[in-house]
């Protein structure tokens, strides 16, 4: 029964849909300075150029991100891969990634907050919380976003942003060791799948033949 239903069905995983630059450069089209605008500006930006898991985002102390000459230096305390709790360091340099900097330095700006958990909840009047954003909140603001883009929203999900992060780093032929140093995959096996779909055009066979 069990392989009868696997001829019929297949055995392909639902996959999230992987965010490309150009749909996060759309998503922040337009958002404003209030400090929700500016929660969820920082939040996406440093999700995707961290390739952080929901998780590790929300986890992140004020005092777990710094700012140096190169760029931001985030500290992830433990994370999913990480039994043993020794943590690992995620850089985000400044160029191309000079407006994550420049949404980080917005929201604690807007914030006013200076210890304690990064992300927080920011209620309908502005009013910025003292606990910590869930990892479901994660999910709901980039589903809110993505609405705005013209994205369908159940195809994405917090992990949108990491695996955009992967398979947008796969399509301008980033080393897979490179991109595993970011992202803090241990296995291979998802990250080799984000990479083949974003080598798909890049290392083609059709396109070598020159059809």
């Amino acid at each position: 029964m069990r392989c009868g239903v696997r001829r019929t069905f297949g055995t392909a995983q639902r996959q999230v849909r992987p965010l490309t630059v150009p749909e996060l450069r759309t998503m922040l089209e337009g958002l404003g300075s209030d400090p929700a605008r500016c929660r969820d500006r920082a939040l996406l930006l440093l999700g995707f150029a961290g390739g952080l898991r929901r998780s590790e985002l929300v986890g992140l102390d004020v005092t777990d991100i710094t700012e140096g000459t190169d760029g931001l230096t985030v500290r992830l305390r433990r994370s999913k891969t990480d039994q043993e709790g020794a943590g690992r360091t995620v850089g985000i340099p400044f160029g191309s990634n000079l407006v994550t900097c420049r949404a980080w330095r917005g929201w604690l700006a807007v914030s006013g907050i200076t210890e304690g958990p990064a992300f927080r909840p920011v209620d309908r009047h502005g009013r910025i919380g003292t606990t910590r954003l869930s990892a479901q909140a994660v999910a709901l603001v980039l589903k809110r976003h993505a609405v705005r883009a013209g994205l369908d929203p159940s195809e994405v999900a917090a992990h949108s942003l990491r695996a955009g992060l992967a398979t947008s780093a796969a399509a301008v032929g980033v080393p897979e060791r490179v991109i595993a140093n970011q992202t803090g995959h241990k296995g291979t096996a998802m990250l080799r799948r984000y990479i083949r779909e974003g080598s798909l055009f890049r290392q083609n066979a059709a396109s070598a033949v020159g059809l």
